[in-house]
Formats: structure tokens, sequence, C-alpha cells
């Protein structure tokens, strides 16, 4: 009987022995049968998660995401400075351009001025009738400056009264107007004329002369007025009979 009895105990250390590393647990119950439990899924072990580790782990996507929108901030930052520089430049080569043309343009406006107030200063000046010589030296003294205006009427009172006499009509028709020189608020313009003359004795054959004069002018606030006047050219036109 003793021998039937000690394999019942050497199987129970050597199959605990041989078993003690398989998943599955093994049982000897009270008859030395094995009974063979059945796998029991263990539960993954909570503690082992490190809920810091989540923690940092999701900062790290956080400064991920931060990090992927940053360069593209920077970079339309980068975009905004660059566009905003060239819109600068532009603007300055624009002025700088556009400077020279205002200048220009200004000058011209100025020549046109002045060529145009001498041509109507000749006109008025050397334009006529009996009927209205007496209001000649009025007409003409918004065209006119110092002495100049005091020797123009000078010389209207000379030839008033003869020509009004004679009835002697006179007619200036311009044919050109240029400025000469231009510094600041002096210019001379020339102006290029016809000037017809006629009286009753020889209506069928009036004078005509081809002068041209010289106008030194000075600018008064917004006008310019004639200083001083000289005979450039003067042609006696006139068929000779």
């Amino acid at each position: 009987m003793e021998d039937q009895q000690s394999p019942a105990s050497d199987l129970t250390d050597e199959t605990l022995d041989s078993r003690s590393g398989d998943d599955a647990s093994v049982e000897i119950d009270a008859a030395g049968t094995e009974v063979e439990q059945p796998d029991t899924e263990v539960p993954e072990d909570q503690s082992t998660i490190d809920p810091v580790a989540d923690d940092e782990t999701g900062d790290d996507k956080d400064d991920l995401g931060v990090r992927a929108r940053r360069p593209a901030g920077r970079r339309l930052g980068i975009a905004v400075v660059v566009a905003a520089a060239l819109f600068i430049g532009c603007t300055a080569f624009a002025a700088a351009m556009v400077q020279p043309y205002l200048v220009d343009r200004a000058t011209v406006n100025t020549k046109l001025q002045i060529a145009r107030t001498a041509a109507n200063a000749i006109t008025t000046l050397w334009t006529y009738t009996p009927e209205n010589m007496d209001t000649l030296a009025d007409r003409s003294a918004k065209y006119l400056s110092g002495d100049f205006e005091a020797q123009y009427r000078k010389f209207l009172d000379a030839i008033v009264a003869p020509n009004k006499q004679a009835k002697v009509t006179n007619s200036t028709v311009i044919t050109g107007a240029a400025v000469e020189s231009l510094n600041g608020t002096d210019a001379t313009a020339i102006v290029y004329t016809n000037t017809t003359s006629h009286t009753p004795a020889t209506k069928e054959m009036p004078s005509l002369k081809y002068l041209s004069y010289r106008l030194v002018m000075k600018r008064d606030h917004a006008r310019w007025l004639v200083t001083r006047m000289t005979t450039i050219t003067s042609l006696d036109l006139t068929p000779q009979t």
C-alpha cells in the first residue's frame, strides 16, 4: 500500500514544478486528479498608467499644434512687412517720378499765362477807333505797371487829338507769342503782329505793318504786368502805288 501512494505525492510536486510557468492554473483535488482552470484575463494594471505622462503627451500635442501654426503666423507677418515695404517703396518711387512732371507742368502753365497776357496787352494797346480812343489808357492800365504805364499815357495824350480828328482806326492781330525767358517773378515775352491802319482818306489803301515787340514783365500777385516794351521788327507792307 505504501508503494501505491508514492506516485501521487510525486505527481503533485513534479506537476506543480513542471507547470508553474504555464498560463493555465492547475489545481489538485483531494483525489489527486488535476483540474485545469480556464485562463482568466488579468486587467491591465491601471496603476501603471501615469496620468502625468498622459497630460504631458497632451501638452506635447498642443505644443505641436502651436508649433505647426506658428511658422504660418511668422510667414504671414513677414509677408505683411514685405508688402508694406514694397508699397512704401512704390509710393516713394511714384512721388519721385511725379514731382518733376508737376514742376514741368506748372512751368508750362505759367508760360502760357505770360504769353496770353502779353498778346492781350499788345492787342489792347494798339487797337482803337476814333470813338474809343479816350478810354484807351484806362483799358490798357490793367496790363501795365510802374513807369511804363505813365509813359504810355503820355504817348496817348500826344496822339489822341490828331487821330480822332483824322478818324484813324488801328487794328492789331496777333500772329505769334512766346516766352523768351522766365526767372521767378521776372519774364520776357516776344509778340508778333500784323497791324492795319486806315482813315477815310486812305480807306481803299490801308497801311499794313508787320511789327514784333519784346515785353519785359513782372508778376504782381496772380497777374503778370508789362514794365517795359521795345520794338524788335517794323516792316511797312503797304502796297506802293
